[in-house]
């Protein structure tokens, strides 16, 4: 599918859709890594619509992308919550709107940046109620988790440069202390971004990668039924 345009309480937004040869079955958000809606994103939004899901990528960086981890953090820094968030709301509004669309809510899924994104959307966004985080980065505060609206999956390498070990197991449990069911898989010897086999990092593991992803697919199936 090309790119689309949805409304959102602030306007206008775009985004890259995939959706579900069927024409029927769950919905997801994915939010991207601070690179942008770029390849890898895109791929992941077609992965999901293999496995049955409508799935829409909210362009947060309004069409850029980069590849360079120095722009990449200049773009992180510059994201404006104010902004981001009625475009994470109005991709799950749009999703559960469409012809087709079954399930309880809309799931979110999110990496790096997107991972910590995704945890704010179902704190703040009506329509999400499941969510999955890979190595969750956060920079601008974070939201009340009291407020998550359903079950929270995580995925964290052991060795992430970015996330220390005791950082991750320090927001499970205040995650579940907000009285969230929520569970984090913990992947040993693995750095930041493994899922991505982009591999700008040279940290792509394709073992890790594969059992997050089907893990995360059970978990979005049985969250969203």
């Amino acid at each position: 599918m090309p790119d689309i345009e949805f409304s959102t309480s602030a306007g206008t937004a775009a985004g890259y859709l995939a959706t579900p040869e069927s024409g029927s079955g769950l919905a997801t958000i994915v939010l991207q890594e601070w690179w942008g809606v770029e390849g890898h994103i895109r791929s992941v939004c077609d992965r999901l619509a293999a496995e049955g899901f409508f799935a829409l990528a909210p362009d947060l960086f309004d069409g850029e992308t980069t590849d360079q981890p120095s722009e990449a953090e200049q773009k992180l820094m510059a994201l404006q919550m104010d902004k981001a968030e009625p475009q994470m709301c109005g991709a799950a509004d749009y999703l559960s709107g469409l012809d087709g669309v079954q399930g309880s809510g809309v799931g979110s899924l999110g990496f790096c940046l997107g991972g910590g994104l995704s945890v704010w959307a179902s704190a703040t966004c009506p329509k999400v109620t499941a969510t999955v985080s890979y190595y969750y980065v956060m920079p601008h505060g974070k939201p009340d988790f009291s407020n998550l609206k359903g079950p929270v999956l995580g995925h964290f390498g052991t060795n992430d440069a970015f996330i220390p070990l005791e950082d991750a197991k320090s927001l499970e449990s205040e995650i579940r202390d907000a009285g969230v069911d929520v569970e984090f898989n913990y992947y040993d010897d693995q750095g930041h971004a493994f899922f991505n086999e982009v591999d700008r990092l040279g940290t792509y593991d394709a073992e890790s990668a594969q059992l997050s992803w089907q893990r995360t697919i059970d978990f979005l199936r049985a969250s969203l039924a």
